[in-house]
């Protein structure tokens, strides 16, 4: 009942997708307990569903404050620092048209500086005198203004100009947010819509604080271009001399800072940022899979052939290679290690590469395939623990658990928690390649693997062996292009029962196969009695346990024997009379000690599949138990 709703909110159905539930439930005849209880799940899924569409809007408000925060730090060209705050305010607030006017001292007026969504030439030149129209009211005021219908809207002073302009544009709703140095407007930011819609508070709280970003940006560039004016009565013919003498010091930061990075144990993405740090531009790190190690930046991908091409320029040369397509230009460095590849680095630039900047990056390489090299024989060094400690584990788990547990302890799993047991049978594939797909997952999840009489061997967290082994059988089949077979036991908690786990795992698999379902993955306790009968080691006491345990256990503690009236119930034929006259005593007792046995093992014990399991448990603790 309740996973129909974890499945809707997983899927971010729409929210009137979460009445298909209650309608199924109804058209079932379900009672009208369950209908309630659906209908109040249904509510409590709305309300998480609405959460989290809140906190998703709120994490895109805030990311888009943050990425124009950081185009600022980074401002290198007013106009597209300008066109993506208006960009961005016109996403966030879902709005048809966004839009930037400048205030001009000189003439007293506002003029429009960016657009975003407009369609009209007459409107991208329209100008506002101080006061008139929406715009005009809020230059004038420092003031925000919003308007559901603008030409509805008497606060408003109408003219010609700025309502045909307006109405040439197709807009209705409009919310104008002034942009302040100070105490000065400077100019005011508008989102707008082409029919009806009002603006809530939080909308013009947003726009008011990209606005505030773009009259800081405005700010810093005209300081920016004193700055720069100032600085070119300066340049003198030492000019070149200094350029060389940044490219020194460039060189010698980066060398410094890549040795110190070595030094203090850093990774690629360390040296990834530390590169784009001095010489700038956006920056990938690739694998020799063409897997990402590290971005920097707003990189963007070439075409993968050229890549190729210049990567194996670089690999042949041992220097830098390039690709240039228009304005941008990929200078690629190959990461090797004598004639092994380990992957590239890719420089994303504008222009040219200087020559400095270009050994740098050829430096950034060499030290990158230093740490990949010392990664991965770390990584196989830990592999090689945690393989030998699977296999301690279950060789001697009994023998020593606390031990054993210390040692999964400092490799950061904790086996005091509960832990599942999977044996994984890949059918043709690649035997090395699996056990490193099942150590990279096992790694990921803070987990074990490893090979234990010749069965590759997980040691997970988790709680559902038989959901899981699904899962890894999917996931591993797609990972080794090959059916991947997965036997499930547990959880168990400590190291002693890991053992035991792990022969019903290698059961199941076994069972799996002989049933032709080849490429799946279940838990032995999915399988019942046919697990038992198809099992190479077939687990007799384990499955009468569980079948009949309850009951067993409470015919010891009791002192009767609930056990003999299930057999003689089922010996009957199910028929109640029967079992009285068996039993010799009246069928009220009967009726009873059935109920009771319901309680003890479940209230579905009467259906066919169950009943079926139970005679098998019964006549093999029967036969398997001591001669009456």
């Amino acid at each position: 009942m309740w996973t129909d709703y974890l499945e809707l909110l997983a899927r971010d159905a729409a929210a009137v997708e979460y009445e298909a539930p209650l309608l199924a439930a109804r058209s079932r005849g379900e009672s009208g307990e369950v209908l309630d209880q659906l209908e109040h799940g249904k509510k409590l899924a709305l309300q998480v569903r609405q959460t989290l569409l809140d906190r998703r809007r709120r994490e895109d408000e805030l990311a888009a404050l943050y990425e124009t925060a950081d185009d600022l730090a980074r401002l290198s060209d007013l106009d597209s620092v300008l066109q993506a705050i208006v960009h961005r305010a016109r996403l966030l607030l879902r709005t048809d048209i966004t839009y930037l006017t400048m205030n001009d001292p000189d003439r007293g007026d506002t003029y429009m500086r960016v657009t975003d969504g407009s369609t009209s030439a007459r409107f991208q030149q329209v100008r506002l005198a101080m006061g008139e129209g929406l715009g005009g009211r809020v230059a004038q005021n420092a003031m925000p203004y919003a308007t559901s219908s603008y030409f509805q809207d008497a606060r408003f002073n109408h003219t010609n100009d700025i309502d045909s302009a307006v109405a040439d544009e197709g807009l209705v709703a409009i919310l104008g947010v002034p942009l302040q140095l100070g105490s000065h407007v400077i100019g005011v930011l508008y989102a707008a819509n082409r029919s009806e819609r009002p603006f809530a508070r939080a909308e013009a709280a947003l726009l008011g604080s990209l606005a505030a970003h773009a009259a800081a940006a405005i700010d810093k560039a005209r300081l920016l271009d004193e700055a720069r004016a100032a600085l070119a009565e300066l340049r003198t013919v030492n000019l070149l001399l200094k350029e060389h003498s940044l490219a020194v010091e460039r060189a010698s930061d980066a060398h410094d800072r890549m040795t110190q990075l070595v030094l203090r144990g850093g990774g690629v993405e360390d040296v990834a940022h530390a590169l784009v740090d001095v010489i700038g531009g956006a920056l990938l790190v690739v694998d020799e899979g063409d897997r990402q190690l590290a971005v920097v930046g707003d990189f963007r991908s070439p075409k993968a052939e050229k890549l190729a091409k210049a990567a194996a320029a670089s690999r042949a040369s041992g220097r830098a290679a390039s690709h240039t397509d228009g304005r941008t230009t990929w200078w690629v460095a190959a990461v090797t290690a004598g004639p092994q590849q380990l992957g590239a680095m890719v420089l994303q630039r504008d222009g040219l590469l200087e020559d400095a900047d270009q050994r740098i990056l050829e430096r950034a390489a060499l030290v990158t395939a230093l740490l990949l090299l010392s990664l991965r024989s770390g990584i196989e060094a830990e592999n090689r623990v945690r393989g030998e400690l699977v296999d301690d584990l279950l060789r001697n788990g009994a023998a020593d658990p606390d031990g054993l547990i210390e040692r999964a302890r400092r490799l950061g799993i904790d086996l005091v928690q509960p832990h599942s047991v999977f044996v994984v049978a890949s059918e043709g594939g690649d035997r090395l390649r699996a056990a490193g797909a099942a150590e990279h997952l096992a790694a990921r999840r803070h987990g074990l693997s490893g090979v234990f009489e010749g069965r590759l061997v997980l040691v997970l967290p988790e709680p559902e062996a038989g959901a899981f082994a699904r899962t890894l059988a999917d996931d591993l089949g797609a990972t080794l292009s090959c059916p991947v077979t997965v036997g499930g036991s547990g959880p168990v908690t400590g190291a002693a029962d890991l053992l035991p786990a792990y022969g019903e795992a290698a059961r199941c698999v076994t069972a799996l196969r002989t049933l032709g379902r080849t490429g799946e993955g279940a838990a032995i306790t999915e399988l019942g009695f046919v697990g038992l009968m198809l099992g190479d080691q077939p687990d007799v006491a384990g499955f009468v346990a569980t079948t009949l345990g309850t009951v067993l256990d409470y015919d010891a503690r009791r002192g009767t024997d609930l056990v003999g009236t299930l057999e003689a119930y089922f010996d009957s034929g199910c028929n109640l009379a029967r079992t009285r006259e068996l039993l010799h005593v009246h069928v009220n007792t009967v009726t009873q000690r059935l109920d009771r046995i319901g309680r003890l093992i479940g209230e579905d014990w009467q259906r066919p599949e169950r009943q079926l399991e139970l005679q098998v448990a019964l006549r093999l603790h029967r036969i398997s138990g001591p001669s009456r």
